[in-house]
């Protein structure tokens, strides 16, 4: 008991084991064709070959890998020349992708969790690790023990070091090696568990998930691209709802999206959030797409909407306090997720479009219908009514707006109520011909 408890503090494996493919009952042919030719070139050429990661963890689930990883003892230099087109990239740790058809691989040469050698920061999160290591090693560095598995295609056997296996079948996320180490070494590993857990509905080994809480604040110091990359891959993993109730309950919302709680905490955000979450799994479980400008969009407006009113309420003109409303919460958003350009100049326009749909006489309704993005506004006030916070009525006649004819569009306008704007008189230039009128 002892030494096993050692080796799980320590991530050292517990017991190297090679499983058959009678016990485990995944077969080469369950991997892509390209991914057991990469396997095979390098194989051939004297190297070991391991399909690796979250393949191997999808595969034992059932589930269809969205793309292979390859695992080897070659050094990238050695992998590139073996395929016809294949570069190395990377700047923290060098791999090489291999284009094969439509597939990307990327094939990754094993790497050593060098604990002494490895920079790190004064809170212990690794900055550079570029260090070449066994298969031991690499497995051992890899964060959960599910992910720690490899495949070798010729064998079908299933290589495993921390016990990966018996913790799928358990249904449970372990770290490898001692949690706050380990997230203190890539506080992303936190982010990453709850989505993993929540997405392959795995339950959180309480020692995986007793640090989380009190370690949230180094993710303060994770850079925003960075954490923006994952807060998008859980956004988009198709099961938003539950990654984002797993970030409340091990404590590691905060930060991510500030004033979440305040929105959730609302009545009519939450519900408001909760469909656009619902909307966007659907979305992504049935390979439709996708916008994550419209997604960031429902999870900001009512931090845009709390801004607009309380400007309002001192007075301010509608559409300024609208405009600084945005770039007030856009400001506060960036500084912790680094949202392209691209994505908030599209949110900043389906949220200028919304007080517009209110307007429904005149020429107005005709110019905001041929706007650029009309139909993702449009989708956004759907939502917006679904929530009970616009009434019914008004989706609904914009819904039947788009869809009528030219003269039915003219008939369903509602006549002006408000002041008509006085016309200013256009004086006309006078004639460089004219005489000029003669003095009194």
């Amino acid at each position: 008991m002892i030494k096993r408890f050692i080796r799980r503090v320590f991530g050292l494996p517990e017991t190297v084991v090679r499983v058959p493919r009678e016990k485990h009952g995944v077969s080469r042919d369950a991997i892509s064709p390209a991914a057991a030719k990469v396997c095979a070139t390098l194989r051939e050429a004297g190297h070991a070959g391991y399909v690796v990661g979250g393949a191997v963890r999808d595969l034992l689930l059932g589930i269809t890998p969205k793309d292979f990883d390859i695992a080897t003892d070659a050094r990238p230099e050695q992998v590139k020349p073996l395929f016809r087109r294949a570069l190395i990239i990377g700047r923290r740790f060098r791999l090489v992708h291999v284009l094969m058809g439509s597939e990307t691989l990327e094939v990754s040469t094993f790497r050593a969790a060098d604990t002494e050698t490895a920079e790190k920061d004064e809170h212990g999160r690794v900055l550079r690790d570029n260090v070449f290591g066994t298969q031991e090693e690499d497995a051992r560095r890899r964060d959960f023990t599910v992910n720690a598995l490899y495949f070798d295609p010729v064998t079908e056997e299933v290589v495993d070091f921390h016990g990966g296996l018996a913790d799928l079948r358990k249904r449970t996320l372990r770290v490898i090696g001692d949690p706050v180490t380990r997230y203190r070494e890539d506080p992303v590993r936190m982010l990453r568990g709850v989505r993993l857990a929540a997405t392959l509905g795995l339950r959180l080994d309480p020692a995986t998930r007793a640090p989380i809480r009190e370690l949230a604040p180094l993710m303060e110091r994770v850079p925003p691209a960075r954490l923006f990359d994952e807060m998008l891959k859980l956004l988009l993993s198709g099961h938003a709802s539950a990654c984002l109730r797993q970030l409340r309950e091990v404590g590691l919302h905060k930060g991510l999206l500030p004033l979440l709680d305040v929105i959730l905490e609302q009545p009519l955000g939450e519900r408001f959030v909760t469909l656009a979450l619902a909307q966007t799994d659907e979305r992504v479980l049935t390979d439709r797409p996708v916008s994550p400008a419209f997604l960031f969009a429902a999870l900001l407006w009512h931090e845009v909407l709390a801004a607009w009113k309380l400007r309002l309420g001192k007075g301010e003109r509608a559409v300024p306090a609208l405009e600084a409303a945005m770039d007030e919460v856009l400001d506060t958003q960036c500084a912790k997720l680094a949202i392209t350009r691209k994505l908030t100049a599209t949110m900043r326009e389906v949220w200028a479009m919304q007080p517009r749909f209110e307007q429904r006489s005149g020429t107005r309704a005709f110019r905001l219908l041929e706007a650029p993005r009309f139909r993702m506004a449009y989708d956004f006030l759907a939502l917006r009514a679904a929530s009970g916070e616009v009434p019914a009525e008004l989706e609904a006649w914009w819904r039947a707006f788009q869809s009528a004819d030219p003269e039915s569009r003219k008939a369903m306008l509602l006549p002006e109520t408000g002041p008509r704007k006085r016309r200013r008189r256009r004086r006309k230039k006078r004639s460089a011909a004219a005489p000029a009128p003669e003095a009194a």
